[in-house]
């Protein structure tokens, strides 16, 4: 088994492509006509796509969010691992809205570091560099 994709409602899907494509370094894979006019589009990073769906409504009026993403059960937000913050954010310049952080996790992980940007629509994305797995991770519990 491999990871495939995270679909997106989007209100502005080029907005929302060429966020993607520009800062975090996608490429169109596919679009799909549908009858009534409107497209999904895929874009692939690596291996991972992100699918753009248009959006069919609103987003609730009082999200229950923090700057790091959604609080109540769901997708909280996805994110990119990167050489390193500090360049990604100077990379993206204005296009880097920050809703939280950079934080600096070296106590967990020497050279862990993240931050948390909203995308064009206000989706939070966590951007991190250093992350590494754990060398023996404890099981399972009942394991």
């Amino acid at each position: 088994m491999r990871f495939h994709h995270v679909s997106l409602n989007c209100r502005d899907l080029i907005a929302i492509e060429r966020f993607y494509t520009k800062h975090f370094g996608f490429k169109r894979a596919r679009v799909i006509q549908l009858p009534d006019g409107r497209q999904i589009v895929f874009l692939k990073g690596g291996n991972v796509y992100l699918e753009l769906f248009p959006a069919q409504g609103e987003r609730p009026a009082s999200p229950d969010m923090s700057g790091e993403g959604l609080l109540y059960p769901g997708v909280r937000g996805i994110s990119f691992m990167v050489d390193s913050v500090d360049a990604q954010l100077a990379a993206m310049g204005e296009a880097a809205r920050i809703t939280f952080g950079p934080l600096d996790f070296r106590d967990f992980i020497p050279g862990w570091r993240s931050v948390w940007l909203a995308d064009p629509e206000g989706s939070v994305i966590q951007v991190t560099q250093g992350f590494v797995d754990q060398d023996n991770p404890p099981p399972l519990p009942g394991e």
